[in-house]
């Protein structure tokens, strides 16, 4: 019985598109595999994977880097389908493996011996004088509110559920899900989450009082953040929005969730440990 598989791909130079083609035209000759591209079309790749999206596809998977997976997980959503990142890029933190080991483990993704995580998603909304004017934005990692090209401190007011948390002056705030919680959020001194929790974090880039610090919030809050000039609204590491003085950011845990394949016994503690450097002296 054929396999559908998406395929979404950034490859980064010759040497990574030869080593794809390689891969999948393998895994289409000996394991009756059809691929079905979801990106945009590479002149590079063999006629036998498709154009057109198949309705159904057992998982997608995703040649290069983090910045890669994030944008395959509109993909995710769309076909129900888990992905499977396969790193070609640098840290690769969400890749569950490299293209050297995917020959390795191709047994075990036909005979469906894997297991599935779910991820929590974000939802952002904008809200300016009292009238949504930005909705659905959806983020994997993280919802960034930052100040932009001006160099003057923010002035941010935090809500959760309503009630005031803080304000503070700094560059911005990062609201982050367990998975982002390794990636910026970590940068600005917050805590490192299973990414299988359900919880958000809050925080603030570089504030101008040191007693405000990063902080955890239960995944049922409503995080609301009121600016007060203009400044940037970034989801996932893309700008997606200018917001002015006075709107007010809305941002929930979605409905919606991202599946990922994970295979073979390495835990996020070994990931932590092997390419974050965690606890090594």
């Amino acid at each position: 019985m054929k396999k559908s598989f998406g395929l979404f791909l950034n490859p980064f130079n010759n040497e990574d598109r030869e080593k794809i083609v390689g891969i999948i035209t393998k895994l289409h000759a000996s394991y009756n595999i059809d691929f079905y591209l979801l990106c945009k079309e590479n002149s590079y790749l063999p006629e036998f994977v498709k154009k057109e999206p198949k309705p159904e596809m057992e998982m997608i998977l995703v040649f290069g880097g983090d910045g890669t997976i994030l944008r395959a997980k509109e993909f995710a959503i769309k076909y129900n389908a888990p992905l499977l990142g396969i790193n070609t890029g640098n840290l690769g933190f969400l890749s569950e493996i490299t293209p050297e080991e995917l020959e390795k483990f191709i047994k075990a993704l036909i005979d469906k011996k894997y297991k599935i995580q779910t991820r929590m998603l974000l939802k952002v909304s904008v809200k300016r004088d009292k009238k949504t004017v930005f909705s659905n934005g959806l983020a994997l990692n993280d919802v960034v509110i930052y100040k932009g090209v001006t160099p003057k401190l923010l002035d941010l007011s935090v809500y959760s559920n309503k009630r005031s948390v803080v304000e503070t002056r700094c560059d911005g705030l990062i609201i982050s899900t367990p998975t982002g919680s390794t990636a910026y959020s970590l940068s600005a001194g917050g805590p490192i989450l299973s990414p299988i929790m359900n919880a958000i974090v809050v925080a603030p880039l570089n504030p101008h009082v040191l007693t405000v610090r990063p902080m955890v919030f239960s995944s049922t809050d409503v995080i609301s953040v009121k600016v007060f000039r203009e400044s940037k609204l970034q989801i996932d590491g893309k700008n997606t929005f200018d917001l002015q003085s006075g709107d007010l950011i809305i941002t929930t845990a979605s409905d919606k969730k991202v599946k990922f394949v994970k295979l073979g016994n390495r835990t996020f503690y070994q990931i932590l440990r092997k390419k974050l450097h965690m606890g090594k002296k």
